[in-house]
């Protein structure tokens, strides 16, 4: 009778076990969806970023705020 008792606990631990692991595995599957879209949109973000940047080091430069030289490596240093 015990032994029944036993493997029936047994028996509920494992069903809960591969409920959490199914669970965890579904939070992992959504999770890399998710960066995967986030990447594709910081992406964007940053194309945008580098050309504001770069529209400001030119304008910086046609003031004369800036030599040649400045300008290059920010230039380099934004495009790396």
């Amino acid at each position: 009778m015990i032994t029944y008792f036993i493997y029936a606990l047994i028996f509920i631990i494992l069903v809960y076990v591969l409920y959490l692991a199914v669970k965890a595995i579904g939070r992992g599957i959504d999770a890399k969806q998710n960066l995967d879209k986030d990447e594709s949109n910081f992406k964007d973000l940053n194309d945008q970023n580098i050309v504001q940047e770069l529209d400001k080091l030119k304008s910086l430069y046609k003031e004369g705020a800036i030599n040649d030289d400045e300008f290059k490596k920010a230039k380099d240093k934004l495009l790396k």
